[in-house]
């Protein structure tokens, strides 16, 4: 299993790597690392992906990915929570 994140460009004070075409070459998941591993992972990432950053959308939208369950589980989930914490009022 994979948990990708997203970088936050806007978080940082300093700049870490000179592009983000660098950095995906460097830390990116792409389809041929993912072919290179000789088995099948599971890809999951909060969102919102950067797409060709930390992720090649031919792996976002592949039969590994998990990406949009995850998304749609979070979304029910932060939905729960609020609606319990206003019954705690």
């Amino acid at each position: 299993m994979a948990n990708v994140l997203r970088i936050q460009l806007e978080r940082q004070n300093q700049v870490l790597f000179s592009s983000l075409r660098e950095y995906n070459i460097a830390y990116g998941i792409t389809k041929q690392l993912l072919d290179s591993l000789h088995k099948e992972i599971v890809i999951m990432h909060p969102g919102p992906i950067n797409r060709g950053v930390e992720l090649d959308s031919d792996v976002a939208d592949s039969k590994q990915s998990i990406i949009l369950q995850q998304v749609e589980n979070g979304v029910a989930v932060r939905m729960a929570v609020l609606y319990l914490s206003f019954l705690q009022e």
